[in-house]
C-alpha cells in the first residue's frame, strides 16, 4: 500500500475521476481529494500546468510520481497495489480483453458520449439526433461483446467495467432510453451491484445526477 495518501486532483461530476475513485475504493486504497474546480480555471495555475500541462483531471500524484488519463491511473493502480489481479488480469489474453475494453471506451464509446452531451452541458445546444444514432451504434456493439459474458471482459468484475460504467451512470441520469439493449442493460445492473460497496451511489450515481442537473438548467 502507498506510504502516504494518493493525491487525486479531482471534480465530484467528472466520470474519469469517479472511475477512479471507486478504483481506489476496490483497492482499499486512500486518496487525499484534492477538489479543482475547471469552472473556475483552477486546472490552468502555473502549478497545476507545471504538474500537468494538459490541464486535464483527474491527475494523481503519487508521492510526486505524477500521472494522467483516467484509465492509465486504473492499471497503475491495480499493478502497483492490487492485492490481486481480478480487476486487472496478468495472464496475456484476460488482459488483452481488458484493455480492448478499455480502448473501445476511450476511443469510442466515451467519444461517442462526448459527442452528443458535451455540445449540450457546455454550450447549450440542443439533442442531435445524428450523435444519437452514432451513440446508439456503439451501445450496439457494446451489447455484442457481452454476449455470453457477465462482465465486460469475462466473468468477473475488472477495471473496464468500472471505466465503462460511469458512462452509464451518466446516461441513465439523463434520461438516455437503453433498454433494447439487453445485454447492456442486464451487465449495467449487475455492475451497479458489485461496486456499491466500493462507493457507486455516493460516488458514481452522485456524480452523475449532478451532471444532470447541469443539462436540465441549459
Amino acid at each position: 500500500m502507498p506510504t502516504q495518501p494518493i493525491k487525486l486532483y479531482y471534480l465530484p461530476p467528472s466520470p474519469p475521476c469517479r472511475s477512479v475513485m471507486m478504483t481506489a475504493r476496490a483497492l482499499d486504497i486512500d486518496l487525499e481529494l484534492v477538489l479543482t474546480n475547471i469552472m473556475q480555471g483552477e486546472h490552468k495555475t502555473p502549478e497545476y500546468l507545471k504538474m500537468n500541462p494538459q490541464h486535464t483531471i483527474p491527475t494523481m500524484d503519487d508521492s510526486g510520481f505524477i500521472l494522467w488519463e483516467s484509465r492509465a491511473i486504473l492499471t497503475y493502480l491495480v499493478n502497483a497495489y492490487g492485492r490481486t489481479d481480478s480487476l486487472y488480469p496478468k495472464n496475456p489474453r484476460q488482459r488483452a480483453l481488458v484493455d480492448q475494453r478499455l480502448n473501445f471506451d476511450l476511443g469510442t464509446l466515451y467519444k461517442r458520449y462526448m459527442d452528443l452531451y458535451a455540445p449540450m452541458l457546455f454550450h447549450g445546444q440542443g439533442y442531435n439526433d445524428e450523435a444519437a444514432e452514432k451513440l446508439n451504434e456503439a451501445l450496439g456493439w457494446l451489447n455484442s461483446m457481452l454476449e455470453g459474458r457477465v462482465f465486460v471482459a469475462g466473468d468477473t468484475l475488472t477495471i473496464a467495467d468500472i471505466s465503462i460504467v460511469v458512462v452509464f451512470s451518466n446516461l441513465e441520469a439523463f434520461g438516455f432510453d437503453f433498454s433494447a439493449h439487453e445485454n447492456v442493460a442486464k451487465w449495467f445492473e449487475r455492475t451497479k451491484k458489485s461496486l456499491e460497496p466500493y462507493g457507486y451511489e455516493e460516488i458514481d450515481q452522485a456524480g452523475a445526477r449532478m451532471l444532470a442537473s447541469f443539462l436540465k438548467k441549459e
